[in-house]
């Protein structure tokens, strides 16, 4: 195992050693799946719901076992989006087990043979265009007859899979329910941001994958454990952290965890060896990202429309805001009328520049949003 130059990782997954506290979650994940269950895992953005599915694909009870395969649908627009990136994830995820087993996949997805080569040696080339799929729900049928009989029985996790409620297709959930239903050799999780579109996906009986999950929501780390696992990185690294650095750090960003894990992982880069971390090195290092985003969020403004960055920099004000088309709202924030406004929200929800739960919109990004206060 590599020992890594900065422990407080925010991106991929790296191994157990990397990962903070989630115990409990990674044991119930793995029961369900273990024992038969499909699953549906729930968080807002950025809680920790991809990092969570590694680890547990990790954990010698899955990976000595399973093939898993773990495939994120955030970007696909419609049903051959998904079986394009769901191809691709197959075969990147079978190169590990040689030419045998992803020759079992070639074999059986008749309709994409002529996008996977093999070189001499038998190195797959995933060579498929999106334009290649002529027939996408010929080619789904395909895969799932595959997934069904795999060598190995098979863990399928999608994440951001609220994604399909807005397929061009109409009938995707149900296709995909039925193709589901009927797979007994593949277990599937079922991950999300979006609390309410997945809610209704799986709690509303006139929806297909209605009772055909257990569920699964991903709350913050516990505060106690990120601050024990803070300290013995720091510890290890030959650095101290004062207490109530990382209390201060979870507070201000409530307890998300890639925000968490991007500030201690910048306090780490400023603290010296055998220096020590402390609460008054929490703004230089938030201001050290913000610069590194300062271009970013320029642009972000800059190609905006102006009733949609006028209505983000209102909501950013504050904080978490409620009945933005109500004239009080338009009022006070000098926004030219309901109707205006109601477009501009609709325009900034597309592009995930806000979110919207329980009633309450607030910023996505919430470095993006301290940059906005200090600059408007």
């Amino acid at each position: 195992m590599r020992t890594l130059k900065n422990p407080f990782i925010t991106s991929s997954y790296e191994s157990a050693e990397y990962f903070c506290d989630r115990e409990q979650e990674s044991r119930n994940l793995i029961r369900e799946v273990t024992n038969g269950n499909n699953l549906a895992l729930i968080s807002t953005r950025r809680m920790g719901k991809t990092g969570l599915i590694q680890h547990c694909f990790h954990n010698p009870e899955i990976k000595g076992n399973y093939y898993t395969f773990f495939v994120d649908i955030y970007a696909t627009k419609s049903l051959r989006d998904f079986v394009f990136s769901l191809s691709r994830v197959i075969v990147d995820g079978l190169k590990p087990f040689g030419r045998k087993a992803i020759e079992g996949f070639w074999n059986s997805v008749k309709s994409l043979q002529g996008g996977i080569t093999f070189d001499p040696v038998g190195n797959p080339s995933f060579n498929l265009q999106l334009g290649d799929i002529h027939s996408t729900e010929a080619t789904l049928d395909e895969i799932f007859r595959y997934l069904e009989r795999a060598a190995k029985p098979v863990i399928v996790a999608i994440d951001e899979f609220q994604q399909v409620a807005s397929y061009t297709e109409k009938n995707v959930e149900a296709l995909l329910r039925t193709h589901v239903q009927h797979c007994r050799n593949a277990r599937f999780i079922f991950a999300g941001s979006q609390r309410h579109v997945m809610g209704s996906m799986f709690t509303s009986a006139s929806r297909p994958f209605y009772q055909s999950v257990s569920m699964m929501y991903l709350e913050s780390i516990d505060l106690a454990e990120y601050a024990a696992f803070a300290r013995a990185h720091f510890e290890k690294g030959g650095r101290q952290i004062e207490p109530g650095t990382v209390e201060s750090i979870y507070e201000r960003f409530d307890g998300i965890t890639w925000y968490v894990q991007k500030m201690l992982n910048t306090l780490y880069s400023i603290t010296p060896e055998k220096g020590q971390c402390t609460v008054k090195m929490i703004p230089e290092a938030l201001q050290n990202i913000l610069d590194s985003n300062n271009y970013t969020f320029q642009e972000i403004l800059f190609r905006l429309p102006e009733r949609q960055k006028q209505l983000l920099i209102a909501i950013n004000k504050e904080g978490e805001a409620r009945a933005v088309t109500s004239g009080g709202f338009v009022k006070k924030n000098s926004l030219p009328s309901p109707s205006s406004v109601q477009a501009a929200l609709k325009g900034l929800l597309e592009k995930d520049f806000i979110t919207h739960e329980q009633g309450v919109y607030r910023i996505y990004d919430r470095f993006f949003g301290i940059w906005l206060e200090e600059n408007y």
